[in-house]
């Protein structure tokens, strides 16, 4: 079994959209792990978007991602970390699928709904960092 990371972003918040998005990967099949909302300060976005933080849009990534709590998640499930990514589609929402959840709920490259872990490895660290051991849960 695998796990993964996603992120449900401030859109996702806004719009009301949390539960619809949850309920499809629950629907694929995917075992829900741990679930928290959480506000994102400015030392975790940058360790998170470190890939990025030195790019001349990042400031806009860290308003937006700091606008509202976003929704932490850790998904489990065989090869969990391609399917989520196939469901939500691509990272720009306007060249996402259609069905896909970006192509449904997004709005372009940065509001497009979630973030997800791009690789068995990534998502690995990426849970680590937003949570601990004892709120991983398995039943």
């Amino acid at each position: 079994m695998q796990r993964t990371l996603i992120l449900l972003k401030p859109d996702a918040i806004q719009k009301r959209i949390c539960g619809k998005v949850i309920s499809r990967f629950e629907d694929a099949g995917l075992m829900l792990r741990a679930c928290k909302m959480i506000r994102l300060d400015p030392a975790l976005l940058r360790e998170h978007y470190a890939h990025i933080a030195d790019k001349p849009f990042f400031p806009e990534v860290e308003q937006f991602m700091s606008s509202t709590p976003v929704i932490a998640l850790v998904l489990e499930g065989e090869g969990v970390v391609e399917r989520v990514r196939e469901m939500l589609g691509v990272t720009d929402s306007r060249k996402a699928a259609p069905g896909t959840i970006r192509a449904e709920y997004g709005e372009n490259q940065m509001v497009n709904v979630a973030h997800a872990s791009d690789s068995p490895a990534t998502a690995e660290r990426e849970i680590q960092r937003f949570f601990r051991e004892e709120e991983l849960h398995a039943y």
